[in-house]
């Protein structure tokens, strides 16, 4: 390539080494090669053209909004965390079973209302209210094709509480 600099675009998952692939790209053409710079424009549902936001930016809309208590001007800059799920499988839950998985709880079939389809065993699933909040991160115990078929049973164990409880009201019993 004598000596020039190329530009490459990589779009690539989690753990490629890209400053690796390089050296070895380098070596197959017989010239040499290495990264001079690395810039990350993704990083699940958030892109660097759609959530860049500067300190400058953030600094001037938190004044903005000490003033006028406008949330619109912080919403700007601070995304819901069902934003960061949207790229996972979701399953919704009926409301009568919310406070109990935010006790942490495994969810269990009667319990759900709609699924995303492909989820796999062993997959994670975000669990959603039928209103589209999050709740919990959960394992699948099984996947979308049995959970469909299930009327009782465990389909997801907990591993991660989002939601305080108390949001929704309590609907269980405890055997304690």
């Amino acid at each position: 390539m004598d000596g020039k600099n190329v530009l490459f675009k990589v779009g690539c998952e989690a753990g490629t080494y890209i400053r690796k692939l390089c050296y070895d790209i380098g070596e197959a053409l017989g010239c040499g090669a290495h990264m001079q710079e690395l810039r990350r424009t993704r990083v699940g549902p958030f892109i660097e053209d759609e959530s860049l936001v500067t300190l400058h930016d953030i600094t001037y809309l938190y004044s903005q909004w000490q003033e006028t208590k406008d949330e619109n001007l912080l919403r700007k800059f601070i995304y819901p965390m069902e934003k960061a799920l949207e790229l996972m499988p979701k399953i919704h839950i009926r409301d009568s079973a919310v406070d109990a998985l935010c006790h942490g709880a495994h969810l269990t079939a009667p319990g759900v209302v709609s699924l995303d389809s492909g989820i796999k065993i062993g997959d994670q699933v975000a669990v959603l209210t039928q209103k589209g909040e999050a709740i919990t991160l959960s394992k699948a115990f099984v996947s979308s094709e049995k959970i469909l078929n299930m009327d009782h049973g465990f389909v997801a164990r907990t591993e991660r509480v989002m939601m305080p409880r108390g949001i929704y009201p309590k609907m269980w019993h405890s055997n304690a």
